[in-house]
């Protein structure tokens, strides 16, 4: 079982979307949250020490992971898609590039 962790800024939209469409595949365990004070399901220590990796979507989520988080993040590795905030929750285009943007990565599928 891979686990992985998807992580935006509010956990409204992308984070979530990635969560709902990679959460059908099997043996993946998959979670969502957000780095803002007011995410839906705020980025703690928890999930990120559960993580096999973490997935952030703009470069800025991993400086700010970083800074937060840097003690629960040696050996994770964080991969950041580069997928600006300009899509709704479960947009087929943002479905489509995140399964173009991770599956790659996760070769078993």
């Amino acid at each position: 079982m891979k686990s992985l962790l998807f992580i935006c800024s509010k956990n409204r939209l992308r984070s979530p979307t990635a969560e709902v469409v990679f959460s059908e595949y099997d043996g993946l365990e998959v979670n969502s949250a957000g780095l803002d004070r007011q995410a839906e399901v705020p980025v703690c220590s928890e999930a990120i020490q559960s993580a096999d990796i973490i997935f952030v979507m703009e470069k800025s989520h991993r400086s700010k992971l970083s800074k937060k988080f840097q003690p629960w993040l040696k050996g994770k590795r964080v991969i950041c898609l580069d997928i600006p905030d300009e899509y709704e929750y479960m947009e087929p285009s943002l479905v489509e590039l995140l399964k173009k943007k991770v599956l790659p990565l996760l070769g078993t599928f």
